[in-house]
């Protein structure tokens, strides 16, 4: 028996296809397909039959699929990132240039001479300071210091 026969050959293949590719444009996938060739090309290896290869590599790919691309995007998600424009407006007083109101939601506020669309959960006039205490998307969301 030969360790590198021509199936275990083409699984190492896919496998190293996969990975360059999840390398090159990650999105938590391809890498599921290189892991499960890897597992496909040790059954080849192992002299296991062709059906035995194909049924491995696909209860592979889903069971990694579905267990581990979960907690792998999730990780992902937990770096710091680029914080957005609005996080560094936190805590910065603001001034009311169009009366906020709590029932549309509508309102506007001048924070360091920007202009933004702003909400707050009570009324506040024109000319009223307030302080920016969150954001939600480009909307800030202000109250009375």
């Amino acid at each position: 028996m030969q360790l590198f026969e021509w199936p275990a050959l083409a699984w190492l293949a896919l496998a190293i296809l996969a990975a360059v590719l999840e390398i090159s444009i990650p999105h938590f996938g391809a890498v599921f397909v290189s892991a499960a060739a890897l597992v496909a090309a040790l059954i080849a290896a192992l002299s296991g039959g062709t059906v035995l290869q194909i049924v491995t590599f696909a209860f592979v790919i889903v069971a990694s699929f579905v267990v581990l691309r979960p907690w792998f995007v999730a990780r992902a998600g937990r770096g710091s990132g680029i914080p957005s424009r609005t996080d560094q407006l936190i805590g910065k007083d603001a001034v009311v240039t169009h009366e906020i109101d709590p029932t549309t939601g509508s309102g506007r506020v001048n924070v360091g001479g920007e202009d933004w669309a702003a909400r707050s959960d009570a009324a506040v006039t024109i000319g009223t300071r307030v302080r920016v205490t969150g954001a939600d998307g480009i909307v800030l969301e202000v109250s009375r210091p």
